[in-house]
């Protein structure tokens, strides 16, 4: 589990292909600090595992099925990427609570100034779409974000000065892919209301002579 706030901006060193996917090693330095094999860590919004580092590196395998999935299948060696360890149960949760399950590919649509904002406005596959509202939040490449419009095919977010200096988003431009996981509370919300719409209706037992005697009324 993350917050969607990114610790840092890492680099992709290598990129190891075989049958079985991608072996991804990526330079870093602050999340080093604590982590270890085993751990799991969040590069640009997917959940990763780790599974060898030193003082100046980590890698992570990646399995054919998340390389087609999430933007991860166009890296290149030199790109950055949003990095950030999983969440302690003690922490502050400055974003909000990401899975690092991404659940689509979004698309860069249009990116303008307002102020001294960037606004990105993002094309989204409808499964991450009917999640979306105004005011709620969204992961994109792992940056917890606040959606400021939707509309049938897109959402809107604005980028401040902080977040386009300290992730890879500030790097990005219309026609760019970005990885979307939509808010865990809405779609747990939405189970809930499924499984209730789908319970029996409670039907009140009969009060009759025989209902007052079993119950000692009689």
């Amino acid at each position: 589990m993350f917050t969607g706030i990114v610790e840092e901006m890492g680099v992709v060193k290598a990129l190891e292909h075989n049958p079985k996917g991608t072996r991804l090693t990526i330079l870093a330095s602050t999340i080093l600090d604590d982590l270890a094999v085993g751990a799991s860590v969040s590069i640009d919004g997917a959940c990763l595992t780790v599974v060898a580092l030193n003082d100046q590196e980590f890698s992570v395998d990646v399995s054919p099925e998340t390389l087609s999935a999430t933007t991860l299948g166009k890296l290149a060696a030199g790109g950055p990427v949003n990095l950030e360890r999983a969440l302690r149960i003690n922490e502050r949760i400055g974003g909000h609570l990401v899975a690092g399950h991404v659940e689509g590919v979004g698309s860069i649509r249009d990116r303008r100034q307002e102020g001294n904002a960037i606004l990105l406005t993002i094309e989204a596959p409808k499964e991450v779409l009917r999640y979306c509202v105004s005011k709620g939040s969204i992961t994109v490449d792992g940056i917890s974000l606040t959606i400021n419009e939707v509309s049938e095919r897109s959402f809107t977010v604005a980028i401040i000065p902080h977040t386009a200096k300290v992730t890879a988003l500030g790097l990005k431009h219309p026609g760019d892919p970005v990885n979307l996981e939509s808010d865990l509370i809405g779609k747990y919300v939405e189970r809930l209301l499924q499984a209730r719409d789908h319970l029996p209706p409670q039907q009140s037992p009969a009060i009759d002579r025989d209902y007052l005697r079993k119950r000692g009324l009689l």
